[in-house]
């Protein structure tokens, strides 16, 4: 059992060295970026903060969108004990400037359109390119140096446009509870994960909330999973990558999931066949799966055959959302948690679904469900 995500990270990224962990759009090109060169980076980052004086338990904001440069920062971060602070790459400059001050960043490593809103800062700024790293730059690295459990690994400010920016402390600790179940779940599946792998994951929650991070940087690597980042929310276009890349599973929001069903009743509006389709969904109903993959291939066929489950998070899945596509024969998971708790506290099971539900506790978790009284003055 890891000690540390630092020593998580060492572990699996090692593992997996020669497959693609991630893939991202550099203009009109498709960049693939193998767990190795993630590691390479990481480690050349954690040297580079001894360069700069940077020591275990100062602060790093990172303030850009979804990347593997951001990931290996993150990882350089976690190698050193340093505290890694994630802006999401929204937030207006007000709040990461007052972010900024209440940690008391060390440095602040920005995209290049955010640089440029912070230059009243006292932090050094950096761009995410200014901290790749040459493999002629690498020098040694000892494990003993790496955190415990017990130190932070981040702080993830979860409000503060109508009061001061709220940080919620996380530990090594905290993430490997998280991961644990998770990785003892998967461990059951992966003698046939190797039938369809790589997993793809199209991840669209931002790696600045833990939700996004664990899609995108904790899960992933349990099974040498690739993930493909994209800014673009347009359904079309989503739709596009999932079928191009041959996605498995897309890690999103309800408001995506919902545009997507309304990108497929428009298309078969349009086609001039939507009472069939009405008809194909009502005889659909408790139907084996298999033979709903089949009932709708033309829907599967725009998807691509290789995709087969959504994973919602950040808010409620609403129940005509959840049927749409379960009755299409896509497996749609939700769960539940809170930045305090390092998001999950509950996970639907992505084989043993149940309609309308958050799925079960996750153990190591103790939930309590409290009655409000209302009491009346009048």
């Amino acid at each position: 059992m890891a000690e540390s995500i630092a020593q998580f990270f060492l572990e699996h990224f090692r593992a997996h060295s020669r497959e693609c962990a991630y893939v991202q759009r550099r203009g009109y090109r498709a960049e693939r970026i193998t767990y190795g060169h993630v590691l390479e980076q990481a480690v050349g980052i954690a040297q580079e903060f001894d360069r700069r004086a940077i020591a275990k338990g100062d602060r790093i904001m990172l303030w850009g969108e979804n990347s593997a440069e951001w990931a290996a920062v993150f990882f350089g971060c976690a190698l050193r004990g340093v505290v890694a602070v994630p802006m999401d790459d929204g937030v207006a400059p007000d709040f990461a400037r007052r972010v900024c001050a209440q940690v008391g960043a060390k440095l602040v490593v920005a995209s290049e359109r955010n640089r440029v809103l912070l230059t009243d800062v006292p932090s050094p700024i950096l761009g995410f390119e200014d901290l790749r790293i040459t493999s002629r730059t690498l020098g040694t690295f000892n494990p003993a140096d790496l955190p415990h459990r017990g130190e932070i690994l981040q702080i993830v400010f979860t409000s503060g446009t109508t009061a001061d920016p709220k940080g919620v402390v996380i530990t090594h600790g905290n993430v490997l509870a998280n991961i644990a179940p998770l990785e003892k779940e998967i461990r059951g599946y992966l003698k046939y994960e190797r039938f369809v792998h790589p997993v793809r994951f199209l991840n669209l929650l931002p790696l600045s909330h833990v939700f996004g991070q664990f899609l995108g940087m904790f899960l992933p690597p349990l099974m040498g999973g690739t993930v493909i980042f994209q800014s673009e929310l347009k359904p079309s276009e989503v739709m596009s990558t999932i079928r191009r890349e041959r996605v498995s599973v897309l890690v999103s929001v309800p408001r995506v999931l919902q545009s997507l069903k309304h990108k497929v009743e428009r298309d078969i509006a349009e086609r001039g066949r939507a009472e069939e389709f009405r008809r194909r969904f009502v005889g659909a109903k408790d139907k084996h799966f298999l033979r709903r993959w089949w009932v709708f291939r033309d829907i599967r066929r725009q998807f691509g055959w290789k995709f087969w489950a959504f994973i919602s998070g950040g808010a409620a899945l609403d129940s005509d959302t959840e049927e749409f596509w379960g009755r299409l024969g896509y497996a749609a998971i939700q769960g539940y948690g809170l930045t305090e708790t390092t998001s999950l506290i509950s996970v639907n099971h992505p084989f043993r679904l149940g309609k309308g539900s958050i799925g079960k506790i996750l153990p190591g978790r103790e939930v309590s469900i409290r009655r409000a009284r209302l009491v009346s003055h009048g």
